[in-house]
């Protein structure tokens, strides 16, 4: 769907609120097709943005996994070499 939304779930130190927040703009970005609504529709995008935020911060706190967690930069130094092979 989202490829500029990233797995925020199982990772050391856990997703923060703006990380968060930033995954809730763009998935309503995604559903409204707008990056920036009209001056009419502004009140109501960003109360979907807050409402998609406290539901993934909801969600975030109560998934449960009997794996550690993940290194953040373990994951990021993996994902740099996967888009090095794609664009190579």
């Amino acid at each position: 769907m989202c490829r500029n939304i990233k797995p925020l779930f199982n990772f050391d130190p856990p997703a923060t609120d703006e990380e968060i927040h930033d995954a809730a703009l763009q998935f309503v970005r995604k559903l409204s097709g707008t990056t920036k609504p009209s001056k009419r529709n502004e009140a109501a995008f960003e109360q979907a943005v807050i409402s998609i935020a406290k539901c993934a911060q909801e969600l975030l706190g109560s998934l449960e996994t009997s794996q550690p967690p993940r290194d953040r930069e373990e994951v990021a130094a993996k994902a740099r070499a996967k888009t090095a092979l794609r664009f190579a």
